[in-house]
């Protein structure tokens, strides 16, 4: 997306260590610790002893749960992505290995899974959720996935929670989140579902509850499915898909590193992409110490974003095939794909930015490409270009700002921050960068219209609204060129459209959206 924008499924973030206990990570000193508090308490007569176990009077909680908890915050309270909070933070804290894949899973399965444990906490907690303290709040969603989204025993969730209020939020609260947390702990996962479901008063807001959706998304991701010839039925497998982790697919740039070069990818274990000659998967959570991605030889791109790609490059054009354009560049995964195939066909790509901190972000992925790849890495409006340099490209890419609904998977906090009103801003900025992309191309040059969101206002009707106006541009067909980009022997399911919607739960990419249009004159 560009800065123009001023189990029923699982729910991991990465791999995790849900099998161990609560007692992860206390040495002699935290146990020594614990003793003191204890004789301390009985030397005032603290009542609290007789309701409570000692590990759930605990003063402090491990570092993994700490550090979950304080990116919960940060995506709260500044509007950060935990995706962009998390691993900083764990390198700082010097959280490795079992440690940080347990905060890892705590932090993106809790993020994921808010509408439903806010559902179920709703039930257990005799006051409106919304009254509570969002710091409270967040230490009751991190104890509700470790009892039902994870395999923490029990008593281990409850007591390290418990420590974890006591910690961050303080000693009264504490109480509280025991109180709850015991009551959540009452009824598996399934039975929580099941009363989800038979108290929402239709079909869909249940399932968009038990599966964690706003209400509008589910309503939304339904109308797309429809709209895309595809049965309504599918929703629930849909939102299934989007609270499983995703697997890190790789990007191998093309003239740059291939994936048989074991030097370039180190000790790490990958396998081919399902659908992009250019993907490999990593059996894996972490690639930042891969030496292809350190060099900018490869990249970390979603193999939907790969295909649309693929297909924009391989699509025949008419005459010359010189200057390439991406519209709306940052932060550069795309550009740097694009600018790679350019290399290889003798063209020259302008990636254009209208954000500088995204500008800066795409020079340093498009860095290691070869001298002459790239023509320039402008920052501007993309809105203008049609008119400042009319028929002045051969291909344009246009991966126009959107509501992100195709990659909630992969940022499980942008769902609860988006609403319906950001459509009618968005889609007008669609149509304005649509239009000045079939401007900005030549006649006989093609533009490929990108969104990562199935939602129709932003896809379908964008097109149609845009060509309702031209006299000069002709529907490609896009299915062909997508199958055209596939790894040998891949048959990819796509509907019978002259469009392309990739779907998590059909295709495992993100949901995105391809039209493909030619310029006739």
């Amino acid at each position: 997306m560009s800065g123009y924008e001023g189990d029923r499924g699982g729910s991991g973030g990465g791999s995790s260590s849900g099998g161990r206990d609560g007692d992860r990570g206390f040495g002699d000193e935290r146990r020594s610790s614990a003793g003191r508090q204890r004789s301390a308490s009985r030397s005032r007569g603290d009542r609290s002893r007789t309701s409570q176990a000692p590990s759930e009077r605990r003063k402090r909680t491990d570092p993994a749960r700490m550090a979950a908890f304080d990116v919960l915050r940060e995506v709260d309270e500044s509007d950060a992505y935990a995706n962009l909070v998390l691993p900083p933070l764990l390198r700082e804290r010097r959280i490795r290995g079992r440690d940080a894949g347990f905060a890892t899973e705590l932090t993106y399965g809790t993020l994921r899974l808010r509408g439903r444990y806010d559902a179920i906490l709703a039930t257990c907690v005799d006051r409106p959720l919304p009254g509570l303290d969002p710091a409270l709040l967040d230490v009751l969603r991190l104890g509700a996935h470790q009892l039902l989204g994870m395999r923490v025993p029990g008593h281990a969730a409850v007591s390290e929670t418990v420590g974890l209020a006591r910690n961050r939020v303080g000693a009264g609260p504490a109480q509280m989140v025991n109180a709850v947390l015991r009551r959540v702990s009452e009824r598996p996962l399934d039975e929580w579902l099941s009363i989800l479901e038979k108290e929402a008063p239709d079909t869909l807001t249940g399932l968009a509850l038990a599966e964690s959706h706003p209400l509008w998304i589910a309503r939304a991701l339904r109308e797309a499915l429809a709209g895309n010839e595809r049965g309504v039925d599918e929703l629930a497998d849909l939102l299934a898909a989007d609270n499983a982790a995703p697997r890190v697919t790789l990007v191998a740039r093309p003239g740059l590193v291939e994936a048989s070069d074991e030097d370039a990818w180190g000790d790490v274990d990958l396998v081919a992409g399902r659908w992009a000659p250019t993907a490999l998967r990593l059996e894996g959570s972490d690639p930042s110490g891969i030496p292809a991605i350190r060099e900018g030889l490869a990249g970390v791109q979603d193999e939907g974003s790969q295909l649309v790609t693929l297909a924009l490059a391989g699509v025949p054009v008419e005459g010359r095939d010189e200057r390439w354009l991406d519209l709306c560049a940052g932060p550069g995964g795309k550009a740097a794909l694009l600018g790679a195939l350019a290399a290889q066909r003798g063209a020259a790509l302008v990636a254009n930015e209208v954000a500088p901190h995204r500008a800066r972000l795409v020079r340093g992925a498009l860095a290691a490409l070869p001298d002459g790849a790239v023509e320039e890495v402008r920052t501007g409006d993309g809105r203008e270009v049609g008119t400042e340099e009319p028929g002045a490209y051969d291909r344009v890419l246009v991966d126009a700002p959107c509501t992100g609904l195709g990659a909630l998977r992969r940022r499980p906090e942008s769902r609860w921050r988006r609403t319906p009103s950001d459509l009618a801003a968005l889609t007008g900025l669609q149509r304005e960068l649509l239009a000045s992309a079939l401007d900005a191309v030549r006649p006989g040059g093609v533009v490929a219209y990108v969104t990562c969101s199935p939602h129709l206002a932003e896809t379908q009707l964008v097109v149609t609204d845009v060509l309702k106006k031209r006299g000069d541009v002709e529907r490609l067909d896009t299915p062909a060129a997508v199958r055209s980009a596939l790894r040998p022997g891949a048959d990819i399911p796509l509907a019978e459209r002259d469009d392309v919607q990739l779907w998590p739960h059909v295709h495992g990419t993100d949901a995105m959206h391809l039209t493909l249009l030619r310029r006739t004159a």
